[in-house]
């Protein structure tokens, strides 16, 4: 269920263009995670959080059920019908992702060692990668075992199924320390943040940080348009991008691990930027299709950074009373990553993919700023 290749391919093959891309790419990623401002109030409120995360993983289940039903009884002759259900579907989807994002960090916090964090991550990222490797060729056969829009119809199922099978895991957690942390409303929220924003400088210079760096998480849902706009990609091709954003993932994991103990986050970050930077410089240097696979390797060692770094970070700016609220405070970071797909998606289609490029390398360039004043040790 990939959100950097399958659904915005899905997206491609329905008719979808640049516009359609951004506002897909504003809901799954961007502003999915801006909304955890919201939820945030609610369950810090909550003392113990195992039942709404199970809430949350159910409601994806029944929207990629959902996604895959529409897809199974609709022809591709209806194209605009589909692409608005889909983005309904995807919105569900996308939402209680968020909101089982903070339940989740929260039980996370309390479930692993501080000083075994980064081993934890880099850990259960190759665990991941190498389970996702096996799914990604099999999505790589399934993609080309049947024609659009049935092949994403059989996709969604399977994932759904899969997803369904994975809450075994959640249903046989047992929560034991309760958060006391208690929040009474949203503008009660909003004034918490204002004052932890004063106390706490690092939590300013790291929301800088995600809406920075953040607008990295936005690039490759375009390069699946790019590549299907410029090389004429094909499904079969969408299968080995997957497949090699899945070694991304496998490769800086089992680097992050291997240094686990020595490597400072400060170096992760800066290192983060200069890759993205990298993005761009790979994606225009790039004249044949049969390369635009390596951008993907490339494009996931960078979201891999961001996701461990970022989630280091949070658990290093909050502590074990106000993690949830933090969660939801990170949310706030993503404010620009939200707005920036559809920013992307209106000037690629009015002045095309290379003033796209430049203003997403000013943009991630700001985030060495951030990462300068953070200053993190550890």
């Amino acid at each position: 269920m990939d959100v950097d290749t399958i659904i915005p391919s899905m997206i491609v093959e329905a008719g979808g263009g640049a516009m359609h891309i951004g506002i897909l790419t504003a809901i799954m990623m961007g502003g999915s995670s801006f909304t955890q401002l919201f939820f945030a109030p609610y369950l810090s409120n909550k003392p113990f959080k195992r039942k709404f995360l199970l809430v949350a993983i159910n409601a994806r289940v029944f929207a990629l059920f959902g996604l895959g039903g529409l897809l199974f009884l609709l022809t591709t002759r209806q194209h605009g019908y589909i692409l608005w259900l889909v983005f309904i579907f995807i919105t569900i989807f996308s939402l209680a992702g968020a909101f089982a994002n903070i339940s989740y960090t929260d039980i996370l916090g309390k479930s692993v060692d501080k000083n075994k964090r980064k081993t934890f991550f880099s850990s259960v990222q190759i665990i991941g990668g190498v389970v996702v490797l096996i799914g990604a060729l099999f999505a790589k056969r399934v993609l080309v075992w049947k024609e659009f829009p049935l092949n994403y119809a059989f996709m969604f199922f399977i994932g759904a199924s899969f997803l369904l099978i994975a809450t075994g895991g959640f249903w046989n957690l047992k929560e034991l320390t309760p958060s006391a942390l208690k929040i009474s409303g949203f503008k009660a929220f909003i004034k918490v943040l204002k004052t932890e924003l004063k106390q706490n400088k690092k939590l300013v210079y790291f929301l800088g940080y995600i809406n920075t760096q953040g607008v990295a998480i936005s690039f490759l849902p375009f390069i699946i348009l790019y590549a299907k706009e410029t090389f004429n990609t094909q499904s079969s091709d969408i299968g080995i991008f997957l497949i090699y954003k899945v070694i991304g993932i496998v490769l800086v994991s089992v680097l992050v691990l291997l240094g686990a103990k020595k490597i400072k986050y400060n170096l992760l970050l800066y290192s983060n930027v200069l890759l993205s930077l990298s993005l761009v410089a790979l994606a225009l240097f790039i004249n044949d299709g049969s390369m635009v696979k390596y951008i993907f390797v490339l494009g996931e060692i960078v979201f891999s950074l961001f996701s461990m770094s970022m989630n280091g970070l949070l658990l290093e700016v909050s502590g074990n009373e106000n993690r949830a609220l933090y969660t939801g405070f990170a949310g706030a970071g993503n404010i620009l990553p939200a707005i920036f797909p559809l920013i992307g998606g209106a000037i690629i289609s009015q002045f095309g993919y290379h003033t796209f490029f430049i203003l997403f390398m000013v943009i991630i360039a700001m985030a060495g700023f951030f990462i300068f004043k953070i200053d993190c040790k550890k």
